[in-house]
């Protein structure tokens, strides 16, 4: 069984559709089952953006929960999210950017800019990988996909990123075993990984704002 999928995720249908991650936070198969979780901790007060050609995941998982955290001014915040999962991914031309507002001596927005599996035979990849997503535009498929079951059931959700009550077991999820997103374009709060392996590294900094898309 397969499915593919156009499009982008506004938090208006959020109860009613989630569509895949690219790079966070999510219960995943088998390792997660055996407890290969990530610690849990308070989101920046920053989001930040990732886009990439390609990436293929095994043990995809989605369901819906809140990212926690502080604002930049220090404020208590929380931010609705699709938590996305996989057991492992490979990432093709990968670019994550964040712009960092109002610095001070009139520097003003300061933007990171990070690159990395530029070389189509030298792909990031990753173990474990989780994200916490508030925005995504992709091309997906995805083999052996399951829509609908119950979030308590694709493992031990929310123990990423301040999500550990947030995350109602009877509530909606999804999983496959196997997805493929092209041409990705997303917004996200917060990515965990096992490992992590960024080939051909590169990071920079530009004053003013320069991001991914």
């Amino acid at each position: 069984m397969s499915s593919q999928v156009r499009g982008g995720t506004r938090w208006k249908r959020f109860a009613l559709v989630m569509v895949p991650s690219v790079v966070a936070t999510a219960a995943v198969g088998v390792g997660l089952a055996q407890g290969a979780l990530a610690a849990s901790f308070s989101v920046s007060g920053q989001s930040f953006k990732v886009s990439t050609d390609k990436l293929v995941g095994k043990d995809f998982v989605q369901y819906g929960s809140v990212a926690v955290g502080k604002d930049l001014k220090g404020n208590d915040a929380a931010h609705p999210v699709a938590v996305s999962g996989f057991s492992s991914a490979t990432i093709t031309n990968m670019c994550q950017s964040v712009v960092t507002p109002g610095l001070p001596f009139g520097l003003g927005s300061v933007s990171l800019e990070l690159n990395a599996g530029t070389d189509p035979k030298k792909p990031v990849e990753a173990t474990n990988l989780y994200l916490d997503v508030a925005q995504l535009d992709a091309d997906a498929y995805f083999e052996k996909i399951d829509i609908g079951v119950a979030a308590g059931s694709v493992g031990k959700p929310g123990i990423q990123s301040g999500t550990e009550k947030a995350v109602n077991p009877n509530g909606f999820a999804q999983r496959a075993e196997t997805a493929t997103l092209s041409n990705v374009e997303q917004t996200a709060w917060a990515t965990t990984a096992g490992t992590f392996k960024l080939s051909n590294l590169s990071l920079k900094l530009h004053k003013g704002v320069k991001e991914c898309f």
